[in-house]
């Protein structure tokens, strides 16, 4: 494992949802180069069983790890339920940061009372989401939602579609005749459909992207470890194991990358070997 300041940030996501998490720590820490990898030959993890999607995270570790990693971000909500208590115990010496869906500054910024969430199935179904229900939501009520389809939308760059706006008052609507005031983002696809949710559930509801806390969050495990970066600017790496045109597309898209993206595929032993 690497122990250089300088070392890069590795993170992990599916796909592209990933990105946004990423965008929010370039923003934050710009001196901090990274290596992201997209498991797209494995995108959705939301309908996967969780050992499944386990075994994806710990394949994925191992590959970022001899890549020089210096920290993981598993920039998925799925994986984080499924996988990070895990990836902790698998590997001691590495810190991992993971999402969390921010149902704590929901409930205590909530007016009605009423707090919804969007998320995939895998991660209702995590411990991690469960306790996070069990701390705070003692005092509100909470509206959860599966969102099925669209992550798919975001992968292959129909975001934009009519269908789009469809399938999302198909899904918030209910929510908020239910008496939302806060929508927690629950996937890190979904913060890239931000505005049109926002047209959607109006400008009463408030959308919750834990991304930025995130971003905070590696900010402070970096100091604590004292391997933060030298001043410069961070050099980023990215790698897919689908299509590297199609995920450079979307990455200039989403992020405005534009940059190589490098082709890996997973081998036998659950192992992610370079093409």
């Amino acid at each position: 494992m690497a122990s250089s300041s300088n070392a890069p940030i590795g993170i992990f996501d599916s796909g592209v949802g990933g990105l946004s998490v990423w965008r929010a720590l370039v923003q934050r820490l710009p001196h901090e180069g990274t290596l992201y990898l997209a498991d797209q030959a494995h995108v959705p993890y939301g309908p996967r069983p969780l050992a499944e999607v386990t075994n994806y995270a710990k394949g994925i570790t191992r590959f970022l790890l001899a890549h020089g990693a210096k920290l993981i971000v598993v920039a998925c909500n799925t994986a984080s339920g499924a996988a990070l208590h895990t990836l902790r115990e698998t590997f001691p010496a590495m810190p991992f940061v993971g999402m969390e869906p921010a149902v704590k500054p929901a409930a205590e910024a909530t007016r009605s009372g009423v707090v919804g969430i969007i998320a995939t199935p895998a991660t209702f179904q995590g411990k991690l989401f469960q306790q996070l229900v069990q701390r705070f939501t003692s005092e509100v009520q909470l509206e959860t939602q599966t969102c099925p389809g669209l992550v798919e939308l975001i992968e292959t760059g129909t975001q934009d579609a009519p269908e789009t706006e469809i399938l999302l008052r198909q899904y918030l609507q209910p929510l908020v005749e239910r008496g939302i005031d806060q929508l927690v983002l629950g996937c890190t696809h979904y913060p890239f459909l931000r505005q049109a949710m926002q047209r959607v559930v109006g400008e009463r509801v408030t959308l919750i992207d834990p991304a930025p806390a995130v971003a905070r969050q590696i900010e402070r495990r970096l100091r604590r470890r004292r391997i933060q970066a030298l001043p410069g600017t961070g050099q980023h790496t990215f790698f897919t194991t689908g299509d590297p045109l199609t995920f450079a597309e979307m990455a200039q898209q989403l992020v405005g990358y534009t940059g190589a993206v490098n082709g890996v595929h997973w081998g036998k032993d659950c192992e992610i070997e370079r093409r």
